[in-house]
């Protein structure tokens, strides 16, 4: 029975994937940072473990380790976002976006890597976002690390693949999960000069969610990546997410900037 490490896998994306390969056959260890949520559920073996600690992180993946005697898989899916006006969110919030979206990866990598690399084999799924290629406006620092997270899945697809270890990345558009109800909304204070293009974006991100697909479509397509004998470089998931890559490819990068600021009303 094949093993993999999926973090985040408490809620949303996470916890659907964790399912689902449970329920293919799959030896699934789940992190989550809160001991309470880190229960045995449905086949998935929890492990706590925060993604912006060092050692929790080198705790938790010697344990799966131990347990599992070895993975075969990674899903670095931990991840938050928070919302405000670049000129608004302090550094330190902008630290703390890529300490769980960026550092956090490389963290679980680091202590992985290692082992798979020995093993000579290994899967690895990186979940970015669109974000990271349609920059989507006072969520910057998200798009930020998302786009770090893009730029990280192609290089080290090169760097791992004459160890025998394939790399790809998932990049859902609009999923219905609770990741933007555990958002940060209020890093931009009332007061701040862009409050009313805030206002409105906000309520557009929060009107276009209960109409976005299901978790379970982020799911299948991780499961198409690990089973897939020459995993792609990218996969992309959502209703309309072709038309990302697809605006990247023919049309001038202002002409699709504009498109997004339309989309958002601004």
């Amino acid at each position: 029975m094949p093993s993999i490490l999926i973090t985040g896998a408490s809620s949303g994306i996470g916890e659907i994937t964790a399912r689902r390969l449970a329920g293919q056959g799959w030896s699934v260890f789940g992190t989550s940072r809160h001991p309470r949520t880190a229960e045995h559920s449905d086949g998935i073996r929890f492990v706590v473990m925060d993604v912006r600690d060092e050692d929790s992180v080198l705790r938790g993946v010697r344990e799966v380790i131990e347990s599992s005697g070895g993975l075969d898989a990674v899903v670095c899916n931990a991840g938050m976002g928070i919302y405000g006006a670049v000129e608004d969110v302090t550094i330190e919030a902008a630290k703390s976006q890529f300490e769980t979206n960026f550092f956090g990866v490389l963290r679980v990598l680091r202590a992985t890597l290692p082992g798979m690399r020995e093993r000579g084999s290994g899967r690895i799924i990186l979940v970015g976002s669109l974000a990271g290629r349609a920059p989507i406006p006072f969520q910057a620092h998200y798009s930020a690390s998302k786009a770090a997270v893009d730029a990280l899945n192609g290089a080290l697809r090169n760097e791992l693949k004459s160890f025998g270890i394939h790399v790809s990345l998932i990049e859902p558009g609009d999923i219905n999960t609770p990741f933007n109800d555990a958002m940060e909304w209020t890093t931009s204070a009332p007061s701040s000069a862009y409050r009313d293009e805030l206002t409105r974006t906000e309520n557009k991100i929060r009107e276009s969610l209960p109409k976005a697909p299901p978790a379970i479509d982020v799911a299948r397509c991780v499961e198409r990546a690990l089973a897939a004998r020459s995993p792609r470089v990218r996969y992309t998931v959502g209703d309309s997410a072709w038309l990302v890559p697809f605006a990247r490819r023919f049309l001038p990068e202002r002409i699709s900037l504009a498109l997004i600021r339309k989309h958002f009303g601004l």
